[in-house]
């Protein structure tokens, strides 16, 4: 399949030549526009996506792909839309929403109609079978999350894996031996979602790395789930001083189910999550986090996605360095408080 540089290197001009020729920004000489039109009919640039008008412009409309799934928490990613919404225009570009669990074929259909420039793709799994079809469709895009074969791709992402590791440091160097991980709900690890799954690696990982027994319980968001998974947690390992929480629906009933059974946060079991910042501070006491910056995540996926449309080179894998804050949630562990 031909691209952007095939154009040009057959055309005999730059790449932003083309990018010019293809989006109208600026003038360029009709004999140029000339040349590089017969070079992107006779590569065939466009056959991929579809019929396009003979003066091939943008549309200025880029798709935003969110599958409306069990395990998804709508507040955060409502945060993360509101952000690339705005930032999409501030570039002057326009965002169609796709809340259906897109097949390969239903991409394809957005694809051929001609409606957008580009996809934003939401709720990544580890092995997305979207991912193929990003490939072959032939328009710029952008995951958010991280797929196991990134090659081909631009994605961005928070790294999941050292936030869950992260967590586990900071319980470690304050002495805590015994970690649960209260998790996302079983249907997202099911379907491997790429945030779920990272996270829990990194945590495991760590864990073994510093000598920590970590016990996972994956939970729904409900008062009543969350209260069970710490039952069944503390039956399990009665000897756990800390809980780290990577599920913001079940975030606002931790505290509240610990204290239900005898637990004082901090004292008895410490608190991290992994969950925006205001998320965090909404429980009392204030939860030590790791920050999931919902709002840069969408503008770093509209500025690559505007930098693709504009043909310029993007990296191809951002990785969010994890931010731990240290809140009233967790403390030292007191010397002779482990058997």
């Amino acid at each position: 399949m031909a691209t952007i540089a095939d154009v040009a290197r057959h055309a005999g001009v730059s790449t932003s030549t083309v990018s010019y020729v293809l989006t109208g920004k600026r003038p360029i000489s009709d004999a140029t526009k000339s040349r590089v039109r017969a070079s992107i009919r006779e590569l065939g640039y466009y056959r991929s996506v579809g019929a396009r008008s003979s003066t091939i412009r943008r549309t200025n409309v880029v798709a935003l792909v969110l599958p409306l799934r069990d395990g998804v928490h709508m507040p955060l990613l409502t945060g993360l839309v509101t952000a690339a919404v705005t930032a999409a225009r501030h570039h002057g570009v326009d965002v169609l929403l796709m809340t259906g669990d897109q097949a390969a074929e239903d991409l394809r259909g957005v694809v051929g109609s001609g409606q957008v420039d580009g996809f934003l793709v939401l709720d990544g799994e580890i092995d997305d079978e979207r991912v193929a079809s990003l490939r072959r469709l032939g328009l710029p895009s952008v995951l958010i999350g991280q797929p196991a074969a990134t090659h081909g791709l631009t994605c961005v992402d928070l790294d999941f894996e050292a936030a869950g590791a992260a967590c586990v440091e900071h319980l470690a160097d304050l002495g805590h031996r015994f970690i649960g991980f209260l998790g996302a709900p079983r249907a997202a690890y099911r379907r491997t979602t790429g945030f779920a799954h990272r996270a829990m690696v990194g945590l495991s990982a760590a864990a073994m790395r510093r000598g920590v027994t970590s016990t996972i319980m994956p939970t729904a968001g409900d008062y009543c789930s969350v209260l069970r998974a710490l039952e069944a947690l503390l039956r399990a390992r009665p000897a756990v001083t800390a809980l780290v929480v990577h599920n913001e629906a079940a975030l606002g009933w931790v505290v509240t189910a610990l204290r239900a059974l005898g637990r004082k946060v901090p004292g008895d079991v410490d608190v991290v999550a992994i969950c925006p910042d205001e998320l965090a501070t909404r429980t009392s006491p204030p939860l030590t986090s790791v920050l999931v910056p919902a709002g840069e995540l969408g503008r770093r996926a509209v500025e690559l996605l505007i930098g693709k449309l504009e043909a310029r080179a993007v990296p191809p894998l951002t990785l969010l360095a994890p931010r731990l804050v240290t809140r009233a949630s967790t403390r030292p562990v007191p010397r002779g408080a482990h058997p």
